[in-house]
């Protein structure tokens, strides 16, 4: 049997963090139940004060020494909004209605949340529930894509914590799969276009004149080929750019075909995939298009109306909230063009009640086939395959619920 990296590395734990899902998971897919006693819900953290910017943006760049100076560039989106992200509240907010939704539903599993850049830490949150008396685990990151930074290094942080704690080989922690077209993920977004289609057709707009922008964080080409297993053909941008891609072309074939039952007049609105929030020297390559050039090309081809979709993100954090609603919407305006921006999933309780549904999910060890998915990627896998997601600049690191490397 394969062990886990962390194992691996280390030499003498017994195989106790994912021994069952490595064990039931040739496919990829756990089918057998698990009793998990606990969720703990991980977070990338943000600052909460003007005092808490800087020292939030040495956590997040860690081990890369960048000086003050040059964090102090992107600590001004942080002081725009008073160095209040919202990200930690959103967070709260969930954790609230992730706990209300599985009580409601009698599961009897406590919901923690911890953080991987800021207070509170993820080591904090595995000791309190360890010392509140849980040992199986199931982490719930908040991240529905595949990537470095989206997926595996959620993994590291759980392993992390494990090596903080000095829990290894007493509790054990698995992870909740991608969810980037969980029925419960989708919706909010399909009825978000909807809304925003609506409305431009409320106001006599021609939708001819519209373009659907679905944005996401951009990252770098060479972290994007390598997202996703490697025994897998993704294509250009790797399988992040190919869940993206696959999940934006089933939201807005909803969204024209639901205001086309109600008996709207809509043609086939075009859409586009697109990035943001890139950062990192000039001479590095990260996905294109960025948004506010992709708004410039379809001002200048003749588009009237932009309507943006943050289909990267689960909540209005400081990139939908700086890069989308500031930035972007600038950029609509200079070049003539009206700009919409789409909520993100937030606390929707279609999207709550989504993610609780992947916890039961792994609760009963659902047959891949009785998941519920909108496109023809999932359900993504439970345990990642070898050598998925591998960080360009470190290489393979420690981390939970997946098979080496």
């Amino acid at each position: 049997m394969t062990l886990n990296s962390f194992e691996q590395a280390n030499g003498n734990y017994p195989l106790a963090a994912t021994d069952a899902a490595l064990a039931e998971s040739a496919g990829g897919h756990v089918t057998v139940p698990v009793s998990y006693d606990a969720v703990i819900l991980a977070g990338f953290g943000g600052p909460e004060g003007q005092d808490d910017v800087i020292p939030f943006l040495r956590n997040v760049t860690r081990g890369r020494g960048i000086p003050d100076e040059r964090l102090e560039e992107v600590a001004h989106h942080y002081r725009h909004f008073g160095g209040v992200s919202p990200i930690n509240q959103q967070n709260r907010e969930l954790q609230a209605a992730l706990q209300a939704e599985a009580d409601r539903r009698g599961l009897g599993i406590p919901i923690y949340w911890g953080n991987r850049n800021w207070d509170p830490y993820l080591p904090e949150a595995l000791q309190q529930a360890f010392d509140d008396g849980h040992r199986t685990i199931l982490g719930l990151a908040t991240s529905a894509y595949s990537s470095f930074s989206s997926c595996r290094q959620y993994r590291e942080d759980f392993a992390n914590a494990l090596e903080a704690t000095g829990l290894w080989g007493q509790v054990r922690i698995d992870k909740v799969a991608q969810f980037f077209d969980a029925p419960g993920f989708v919706a909010p977004f399909v009825a978000g276009v909807v809304d925003a289609l609506r409305t431009l057709l409320a106001d006599g707009v021609d939708l001819t004149g519209t373009r659907v922008l679905f944005a996401t964080h951009s990252i770098p080409t060479t972290d994007a080929e390598r997202s996703g297993p490697r025994d897998v053909e993704w294509g250009e941008g790797g399988a992040y750019a190919a869940q993206h891609l696959a999940v934006s072309g089933v939201i807005i074939q909803r969204a024209i075909a639901t205001l086309r039952e109600e008996g709207a007049d809509v043609p086939d609105v075009e859409w586009q995939l697109v990035y943001q929030s890139r950062s990192g020297p000039p001479t590095q390559p990260w996905l294109e298009p960025d948004i506010n050039d992709a708004i410039a090309e379809h001002a200048a081809a003749g588009a009237t109306t932009i309507v943006m979709v943050p289909v990267g993100f689960v909540s209005d954090h400081m990139e939908v909230m700086w890069d989308l609603d500031t930035e972007a919407m600038e950029t609509c305006e200079e070049h003539g063009v009206r700009g919409l921006r789409v909520p993100t999933p937030g606390v929707d309780p279609v999207y709550v009640s989504g993610l609780i549904d992947l916890v039961e999910e792994r609760l009963r060890g659902t047959a891949p086939a009785d998941r519920v998915r909108e496109t023809t990627l999932g359900p993504w896998y439970d345990v990642c395959r070898p050598g998925c997601c591998e960080n360009v600049r470190a290489g393979f690191k420690p981390a939970i619920s997946g098979l080496e490397p």
